[in-house]
């Protein structure tokens, strides 16, 4: 009787030394700049993503495999962009109910272990059973991420600190014109509302403590 208390206890106390020495993802920096590869079931695009916390406000562009250019503008009141710059001057906009991502917006994410993606070797975490996420053991930095949907994000580039020049925030007059014949073109791409799945921000992202 003895000796099987002693193992459980034993159990017990490796069960909670693995579980405290479990890594964390980092935080993401409050302000950056990364080039995404976007591969969603053979559909290509690339993505200019600048993340800018201080300033409330998250930048996609979005470049599909030779066709159109979607900018889609974020700001941390639940305001969205979603526009062109061609001549045909479409764009749309969306009032959610939350911002941009939080920089710690992987808090209580459930680590899975290592993997070699990328070829890197990677600490694994998944949220929700909706996103898995990849980080550089040894840098910190993301690598890859995965939607349950099967869309699958690679990172090739991550400037920490870059800042887009305040000018290019700014959505086209265009955008606060009432157009009877203006037209929603977020359908025609396909990486919708930026690098995330559509849901996330609204399961993720913004003010939602989880």
């Amino acid at each position: 009787m003895a000796s099987s208390a002693t193992y459980a206890l034993l159990l017990l106390l490796l069960v909670s030394s693995a579980a405290a020495e479990s890594p964390t993802p980092a935080a993401w920096p409050l302000q950056f700049h990364s080039i995404l590869y976007v591969n969603y079931s053979g559909s290509l695009s690339l993505i200019d993503l600048w993340y800018d916390w201080p300033n409330g406000r998250n930048f996609n562009i979005i470049q599909d495999q030779l066709g159109s250019v979607l900018y889609d503008l974020e700001w941390n009141n639940g305001t969205s962009f979603f526009y062109s710059l061609d001549s045909a001057k479409t764009c749309s906009s969306a009032q959610l109910d939350v911002g941009i991502l939080r920089p710690d917006w992987l808090d209580g994410a459930e680590y899975l272990g290592q993997e070699s993606v990328d070829g890197f070797l990677c600490n694994v975490w998944q949220k929700l059973r909706f996103i898995w996420y990849y980080e550089d053991v040894v840098t910190k930095r993301p690598v890859h991420w995965e939607f349950y949907t099967g869309r699958s994000i690679h990172v090739m580039t991550f400037d920490v600190g870059a800042v887009l020049e305040d000018e290019k925030w700014q959505a086209p007059v265009y955008c606060f014109e009432k157009k009877e014949s203006q037209i929603d073109r977020r359908s025609e791409y396909k990486v919708d509302v930026g690098y995330m799945e559509p849901q996330l921000k609204g399961i993720l992202g913004g003010s939602m403590q989880l």
